[in-house]
């Protein structure tokens, strides 16, 4: 086993070079034709090696949650560099084998039902809430922050990617009817009644968010402004002035995209807005790595533009507007990190050291993804009629002006 993997790494490594201490002691440095940087890993068992060899992405995490990969004269950081870089170069036959399976399985996967739906949020979303306090800003955003300046704090940035996203909304009289899809802790919905006067009604499949999410709206005195719902999009049968999702769509899954936007179509007035954020790919259609779909995101999948838009042209909705946001979700990340790492004693005293290194594991493997393999956020601004906005761009940076400086 030991020489199909080294076999495997030696066609792997073509930039840097990695140094592999195997389970029966014996080391091996595997160096690529490119400069890199140079790190190593120790693999403990001899049954984390077989599964390298047939599943690598799922494996790898799987041994460091598992503590039989440990990174070796390096940092985890280090490590993981150098591989998802190799990776992304189609280095790794077996994996580009796996991730074709993978893609023709989508056709073959459960579809998100409603009770599927509530199942995945709940795996991810219904955690120990303190959880997210130790590493997310102070509004709980848990999203894309918004880098106007790279000095900027985290809750700055945050506070301007709400600012930038109403600004896309036009709220530009108070009392219109606001559709938060996928509200999480309700800072979106908080933010937009209170300082954009509007009625909104925050959605969520989560209950622990739903709780924490009504509990701010009575402790801010918004509670006839914000109502929060424990409800699915697909049950709603009325209509808004606006509708916002952040951080949702991810969770929709391909075979639905058609039916998410005829639903936005259906429940957005005729004059009405819409604007979705999303996590996103740049090279077109993929597959969820293994790993973050087993442990993290089950049915979770970050959509090209290409797979997206085909579904909005099918609806009869205009998309007048689309951003790309490349490294803003990669500098969150980062933030995020940082943050975990500095509470690291009061989330152990919460989670056993498995779960510390399975999270530690998916904020850092995340944000390379944005360095280095191509995830960005993308951001549609989508209406029904094609005169219910103005015919410039101007009036967004006009109202983030206008809320930025009071």
């Amino acid at each position: 086993m030991k020489r199909i993997l080294g076999i495997l790494l030696k066609k792997l490594i073509t930039t840097g070079s990695l140094t592999v201490t195997y389970s029966d002691g014996t080391s091996q440095r595997y160096q690529g034709a490119h400069p890199g940087d140079d790190v190593g890993m120790r693999i403990w068992t001899r049954a984390a090696e077989e599964a390298l060899i047939v599943k690598p992405a799922l494996a790898f995490g799987e041994a460091y949650m598992d503590g039989t990969i440990t990174p070796e004269e390096c940092s985890l950081e280090q490590l993981l560099r150098v591989l998802m870089y190799n990776i992304e170069q189609g280095n790794l036959l077996i994996e580009e084998i796996n991730s074709r399976f993978r893609f023709v399985g989508r056709l073959f996967k459960p579809l998100n039902s409603l009770q599927r739906s509530r199942r995945n949020v709940a795996h991810h979303y219904d955690l120990n809430g303190d959880l997210y306090k130790l590493f997310l800003d102070k509004d709980l955003q848990y999203s894309c922050a918004y880098f106007e300046r790279d000095d900027m704090s985290l809750d700055d940035a945050q506070e301007a990617k709400k600012r930038h996203i109403a600004s896309k909304l036009k709220l530009d009289q108070p009392g219109l009817e606001v559709l938060d899809i996928g509200c999480g802790w309700g800072g979106m919905a908080l933010t937009l009644a209170k300082d954009y006067g509007a009625q909104v009604l925050g959605i969520t499949l989560s209950k622990e968010q739903l709780r924490v999410a009504r509990a701010r709206a009575k402790e801010a005195g918004l509670e006839g402004q914000v109502r929060f719902e424990l409800l699915d999009y697909r049950t709603l049968h009325r209509t808004f002035d606006r509708i916002v999702s952040v951080g949702m769509f991810e969770h929709v899954g391909v075979a639905h995209y058609e039916s998410f936007f005829s639903n936005i179509y259906r429940c957005l007035k005729p004059d009405g807005v819409a604007l979705i954020h999303s996590i996103g790919r740049m090279d077109g259609p993929g597959t969820t790595n293994p790993w973050i779909e087993k442990y993290i995101f089950p049915g979770g999948y970050s959509p090209a533009l290409s797979e997206v838009l085909a579904a909005v042209e099918r609806t009869g909705l205009w998309l007048d507007d689309c951003e790309v946001l490349r490294l803003h979700y990669a500098k969150t990340l980062a933030h995020w990190r940082k943050r975990f790492d500095a509470n690291c004693e009061k989330i152990r005293s919460m989670y056993d050291d498995r779960f510390m290194r399975m999270f530690e594991l998916y904020l850092l493997a995340s944000e390379l993804a944005f360095r280095l393999q191509g995830h960005m956020n993308f951001q549609l601004q989508l209406t029904r009629s094609i005169e219910a906005l103005p015919l410039t761009r101007d009036y967004i940076f006009e109202a983030d002006r206008k809320h930025r400086s009071a």
